[in-house]
C-alpha cells in the first residue's frame, strides 16, 4: 500500500505530521528516509506536536535517542551516525521498539534488518526550495489502520 502526500513547505510538512500524529497507536514504528536536509525533522517535530509534546524537538544526532512525553512516549532515534547497525542492541532499542510509545527513526534504511515487517515507512524527498513530497508505504494491519485514518488529510496536504 502506497500513499502519496504533497507539502508546500516547512511548517506544512509539521502539519502533515501532526495530522499523521492522530492516526498513530501506541507500538507504531515509523521509519524516516531522505537525504540531508529533506524534512525529516520537520516530519518528526509535527507529529510530536500532534501527540502533545511540548518540549522542543531536536535530531539526537549524537545521543541516538531521545525520548518525549505527551498524550504518549515518543521515541525519537537518528541513526545516522552508527558505525554498525548491531550498537542498537546496547542501548536495548527493543524496549523502545517494541513499547507502548511511537517510534521515529530517521535513517531508518541503515538499521533495516532490525525493523519488524510491519513498519511504516515515509521517504522525504524534495521536489521543490521548500516543497516536500512524502511517500508512505507499509503492509499489514498498522499500515490499513493509518491509511483508513488520513482521509482528512487533503485539509494539511495534498494526497495522491
Amino acid at each position: 500500500m502506497e500513499l502519496i502526500i504533497n507539502s508546500t513547505s516547512e511548517a506544512n510538512t509539521r502539519d502533515i505530521g501532526a495530522a499523521l500524529a492522530k492516526a498513530l497507536q501506541p507500538g507504531d514504528i515509523i521509519a524516516l528516509t531522505g537525504d540531508l536536509g529533506a524534512g525529516k525533522t520537520a516530519l518528526v517535530k509535527g507529529i510530536a506536536q500532534g501527540l502533545g509534546v511540548q518540549e522542543p524537538v531536536t535530531s539526537p544526532t549524537f545521543a541516538l535517542v531521545n525520548e518525549y512525553y505527551g498524550q504518549m512516549p515518543v521515541y525519537h532515534f537518528d541513526v545516522y551516525r552508527l558505525e554498525e547497525p548491531e550498537e542498537l542492541e546496547d542501548i536495548g532499542y527493543e524496549e523502545y521498539w517494541y513499547g507502548e510509545g511511537i517510534t521515529l527513526i530517521e535513517w531508518a534504511n541503515l538499521v533495516e534488518d532490525y525493523l519488524p515487517e510491519d513498519v511504516i515507512w515515509i521517504t522525504v524527498e524534495k521536489t521543490g526550495a521548500a516543497k516536500r513530497q512524502l511517500v508512505i508505504t507499509g503492509q499489514g494491519s498498522r499500515m490499513v489502520n493509518l491509511a483508513e485514518n488520513l482521509k482528512d488529510m487533503a485539509e494539511v496536504g495534498e494526497i495522491d
